[in-house]
């Protein structure tokens, strides 16, 4: 436990989501992720250097999307689960359920967070006690949203999402 942490309470964990980069990384990100203990990249990520350079800010689990080229499937999986401050996170790039409540949850039964990209529309969504997550497109924002980033962070076991508009003008 954590010098001064009260006993029974876990200390909180924070993530940076990110998806949709498309080959563009911009540098607004590494200050919107800056401080997170890990990086979740939801697939489209196009060139298999930035989930290197990501790497920088935190460690980094990435999916592949439905653009990617073997180089970034050869790093990242189709899909993944990862432990958040002792809460179950699925990543999938959304593709392959075209982002439907029902088949994402019965997909991963066991997640409490699941996070998506592809249709590049930032959005969190509570279906139940499953929180849905889609960062927004990072890279080059379609359908008039501004790119976007995430912030996941799980305090007591209660994960809560806030989106981080990212700077636009010198990237």
């Amino acid at each position: 436990m954590a010098e001064g942490t009260p006993a029974g309470r876990r200390p909180a964990a924070r993530v940076g989501l990110i998806s949709d980069t498309h080959g563009h990384l911009r540098a607004a990100v590494f200050d919107a992720l800056a401080g997170v203990e890990r990086v979740i990249h939801a697939g489209d990520v196009e060139d298999p250097d930035h989930l290197t350079d990501l790497g920088v800010i935190a460690p980094v689990t990435a999916v592949a999307g439905n653009v990617d080229r073997h180089a970034v499937r050869a790093v990242a999986p189709d899909e993944a689960q990862v432990d958040v401050g002792g809460v179950r996170v699925a990543v999938i790039h959304g593709h392959q359920v075209h982002p439907d409540y029902r088949r994402l949850l019965a997909r991963f039964p066991d997640a409490r967070v699941i996070v998506h990209g592809h249709t590049h529309v930032p959005r969190c969504e509570s279906v139940g006690d499953v929180l849905i997550v889609n960062p927004g497109a990072a890279g080059k924002a379609l359908k008039g949203y501004p790119p976007t980033v995430a912030i996941l962070e799980v305090e007591d076991g209660v994960p809560a999402v806030r989106h981080v508009e990212l700077e636009t003008t010198a990237n």
